[in-house]
């Protein structure tokens, strides 16, 4: 009962600090509001309000259809434009796309004669061009379908391709990309949190001021882990419930409480991964470099950004002993799809199992170093 008293006044030691270090409660602060809400409204992967222009030299039924059947909020309106004026109006990025309609176009149509329409696209605006030129084609190609059926009195398809997308019915990005911001913020700000806070010690001295005191190296690097562990956690469960579901709208499917619970078993990795790196590192560069060259990997390989199976069977074995794959699994299934604990609880033993792990042999080498003298 002292040890755990005494891990808890060094704990709130801790909240403390933070509190009082503006450069980190800063850091905190942005990266769970507005650096989510940039990722999730800047890095869309799919097609919005694309500019289109159209030039109809057929003046025909089937064009005023095919301009008409591009809608928002995928493209604006389509505008009429002079063919002389394409050339001038693609350069100045007036817009993305123009269609250039040929004359006797239905015409030709009716008659079989597979007549050809050039869409212009400017490449420069490189996620729209090709997402948005596939989308041109298909919505081409069922206008006229549409239109010739009607028209030649053709027998409808014997069976329909029915699609229905699960968990993000409008494929939205900022669904995804806010969620994951979050999750690889965790890991971020629980490494750096915790070995600044270590490595903050050893710079000022206090380090050797705490190892005179009746207290343990065990119980100092406890209170860093759990007083750190704490604010991140808070920051989560407020950005999960202000930003991503408030201010963007995006809907969480699964339970809040159960993936705050895995954050915190998570936690126990990437805190004691910010304890180990702070015991090798003496500054606060050494310690930034050091994060780079672990962080970095965590984040890229664990399944955020690439899925594990797009990898090579090697690497995607490897990453398997990473905590962090296992937490952007679970995150995933809880906050996408809804999965209760019965479906997740695996993940989180094998997370806990892992970080306790790391939390030893982070422990170990704080308890060498401290022994050194810091």
């Amino acid at each position: 009962m002292r040890s755990l008293s005494t891990i808890f006044w060094l704990a709130t030691k801790e909240l403390r600090s933070f509190l009082r270090d503006w450069v980190l409660l800063l850091l905190m602060i942005y990266s769970f509001s507005l650096a989510i809400i940039a990722q999730a409204q800047s890095n869309a992967q799919e097609l919005n309000n694309a500019s289109l222009g159209v030039v109809d030299n057929d003046r025909s039924e089937l064009s005023r259809r095919i301009a008409g059947a591009f809608l928002p909020p995928y493209f604006k309106r389509a505008e009429p434009v002079e063919e002389r004026d394409v050339d001038h109006l693609m350069n100045t990025g007036r817009y993305t796309f123009v269609l250039d309609i040929p004359s006797h176009f239905e015409r030709d149509v009716l008659s079989g004669r597979r007549p050809q329409m050039q869409v212009a696209v400017d490449a420069t605006a490189m996620v729209q061009a090709g997402i948005g030129s596939g989308y041109a084609q298909q919505i081409i190609s069922n206008e006229v379908a549409d239109f010739v059926s009607h028209t030649a009195q053709t027998p409808p398809s014997p069976a329909n391709l029915a699609v229905r997308i699960a968990f993000n019915p409008n494929v939205s990005t900022a669904w995804f990309t806010s969620v994951m911001g979050i999750v690889n913020n965790v890991t971020m700000l629980g490494i750096i949190l915790v070995g600044a806070a270590v490595v903050r010690e050893r710079e000022h001295g206090t380090m050797d001021h705490l190892l005179v005191m009746p207290v343990s190296p065990f119980e100092i690097a406890m209170a860093k882990i759990l007083g750190n562990a704490l604010v991140i956690t808070v920051a989560v469960g407020l950005s999960l419930t202000l930003v991503v579901r408030q201010l963007l709208a995006i809907p969480i499917a699964g339970s809040v409480p159960l993936f705050m619970c895995g954050v915190v078993l998570y936690l126990f990795f990437a805190t004691s991964v910010g304890v180990f790196l702070a015991t090798i590192a003496r500054t606060m560069p050494q310690l930034g470099l050091l994060f780079i060259l672990v962080s970095v990997p965590l984040q890229l390989l664990s399944g955020g950004n690439t899925p594990i199976e797009s990898m090579p069977p090697w690497l995607g074995a490897i990453m398997q002993a990473s905590p962090s794959t296992h937490f952007v699994s679970f995150a995933q299934a809880i906050l996408y799809r809804g999965a209760g604990f019965e479906v997740v609880w695996l993940k989180f033993v094998e997370v806990a199992c892992m970080g306790a792990v790391f939390l030893g042999l982070g422990l170990l080498r704080y308890r060498s170093v401290a022994a050194k003298g810091g």
